[in-house]
């Protein structure tokens, strides 16, 4: 393996290592961030190596979110639902009222002819 392979492997290896986190991976490797995102650019394998990477710390984070619900965590639950549960109904949706809960009176207008700025 030649060394620009060699610096590859180790990039990869350091971005498993901190989730994905391209700074410090590159850091750790002794590669440039810029080097990193041209061997992105220009090495298909690569790039999809980069993206493996990325799944795998979503994995992890979903899974420390799952472990939060388990133990009730309310915060952790409810966005899960807002996310995740919105074909359910949990979703947040804002009312625009008066005093009282009485209807407020706001118009909206709609300008379908957008006016030619330099005049």
């Amino acid at each position: 393996m030649d060394k620009t392979g060699h610096n590859k492997k180790a990039v990869l290896e350091a971005l498993r290592k901190s989730l994905g986190v391209v700074t410090t991976a590159c850091k750790k490797a002794g590669v440039g961030t810029s080097t990193f995102y041209q061997w992105v650019k220009t090495d298909e394998e690569f790039a999809e190596q980069v993206v493996s990477v990325d799944d795998i710390a979503l994995d992890f984070v979903e899974s420390k979110l799952f472990e939060n619900i388990d133990s009730n965590r309310t915060a952790e639950i409810i966005f899960f639902l807002k996310t995740r549960g919105k074909k359910r109904g949990y979703v947040e949706r804002q009312e625009i009222t008066g005093a009282d809960g009485m209807p407020s009176n706001f118009k909206v207008e709609i300008i379908d002819k957008i006016e030619d700025s330099e005049n």
